[in-house]
């Protein structure tokens, strides 16, 4: 390996600044690069803490930040690295005087500067190292808990909408959706409609055939039956959909019903003891195909897909419980007595009260979860006696919320940045 020692600033290096980043983030420099080697492919950093990174020249060279690898205007890259000639090798690499790394890449002969707190966080020789960028999914059981996260929202609309504007009760609320599944908001207006504004502090409401906002009460002529009064069994919304939304936000605006309570499990937990409990029943409910029907008068949504969803790392993804929106089960001949077998397996499951939080809604009261998550329920609700039961609904995605946590905690690195007298 060639050691490289910090040189002296070349004509076109500012001396007395770091250089651009290849986002929008903010990458604090916490702990300085003490030295720099290379090999023709790869680069080591030397770090005051001890670490030692390794880094791929064509790695680097396609991070780069100047106007050849992205769009300054965009962020966006537009380096094609098939252009290059050649797979793009280190001749030089150094630490400059403001302490960032400065590369010489042939064939080109292009100097370019990484700035070192970014390189720092994408660090991909220890990714067990790294902060995790949001929170874990942490399973949970009714049994263990007695109300879910709960947090005083009286001021979310009241907030800056600054991106980067900090904001304790929506990071909380976010950290809560996406690693537990669920929180409950309190304090908020109860005037019809508000939700839309309510939702907008995390992204767009997605539209559906129900509307964009839908109005959950008993009405004539329903078509769907959480707009009676019956007891409603755990289930997902809309798993009749390709891409089912990912957060579904209910609002109380009037509540002076008996009965009605309701109901919530994580889908995870309760997918997660199926597999200790039952191993063939959980593989038959990851491969399976179901059948979700939504067939009302006006449309007729159906989408085929299992009940359980697992990603390439075999960690739970989505669940797609709905019995009273399964259509007929379309599978193989030899596929259908053991898929019954398994969902009734699971149906079981979801009767043992271990799994369910109950809890009241109370004008105000605004829940917000993961419906590719979590199940929700409710009791039988009595309307004969005057009473009164209004929620308003809509469903955001995944992705907003992981947008918005992100920015929040973006927030947090410009202000350590500020701090350190490095913006």
């Amino acid at each position: 390996m060639t050691l490289s020692t910090p040189a002296a600033t070349s004509a076109n290096t500012p001396s007395d600044a770091l250089p651009a980043t290849p986002d929008y983030d903010a990458w604090p420099v916490e702990v300085a690069i003490h030295n720099v080697s290379h090999t023709p492919r790869q680069v080591e950093v030397r770090w005051e803490d001890g670490r030692v990174s390794q880094y791929h020249s064509i790695w680097l060279r396609e991070n780069a930040a100047d106007d050849s690898t992205v769009n300054p205007a965009t962020r966006e890259r537009i380096l094609d690295l098939s252009r290059l000639g050649a797979w793009p090798t280190v001749s030089e690499a150094r630490l400059d005087d403001a302490g960032a790394l400065e590369i010489v890449f042939a064939p080109e002969q292009r100097r370019l500067r990484f700035h070192p707190g970014w390189l720092r966080a994408h660090d991909y020789t220890h990714l067990a190292e790294l902060d995790a960028p949001l929170p874990p999914a942490t399973l949970w059981k009714g049994s263990e808990r007695d109300a879910p996260t709960t947090l005083d929202a009286r001021d979310w609309l009241a907030t800056d909408d600054d991106p980067l504007a900090p904001d304790a009760c929506l990071e909380s609320a976010l950290e809560a959706v996406i690693g537990e599944g669920l929180v409950r908001l309190r304090n908020l207006p109860t005037e019809p409609g508000s939700l839309d504004a309510i939702a907008r502090r995390i992204g767009p409401p997605r539209a559906t055939n129900f509307g964009t906002l839908f109005d959950v009460r008993a009405k004539p002529d329903p078509d769907s039956n959480a707009y009676t009064s019956i007891a409603l069994p755990p289930h997902v919304d809309l798993p009749t959909r390709e891409y089912q939304p990912g957060l579904q936000l209910l609002h109380c605006l009037e509540n002076d019903t008996v009965g009605g309570e309701a109901v919530m499990m994580d889908g995870f937990a309760v997918a997660e003891a199926l597999r200790e409990r039952h191993p063939e029943h959980f593989a038959t409910l990851t491969r399976v195909r179901w059948c979700y029907a939504n067939t009302a008068r006006t449309t007729d949504h159906v989408w085929y897909a299992p009940m359980i969803k697992l990603d390439d790392d075999g960690n739970f993804d989505e669940v797609r419980i709905a019995d009273f929106l399964r259509g007929p089960l379309m599978a193989p001949f030899e596929d259908v007595e053991p898929a019954y077998a398994a969902l009734m397996a699971l149906q079981r499951l979801l009767r043992e009260p271990e799994f369910a939080l109950r809890f009241t809604y109370t004008p105000g009261d605004m829940v917000i979860f993961d419906n590719r998550r979590l199940l929700h329920a409710r009791d039988a609700f009595d309307v004969g006696q005057g009473g009164r039961r209004w929620l308003q609904g809509c469903y955001l995605e995944r992705d907003e919320a992981r947008s918005r946590l992100r920015m929040l905690r973006r927030a947090h690195r410009q202000q350590r940045v500020d701090a350190l007298g490095q913006g």
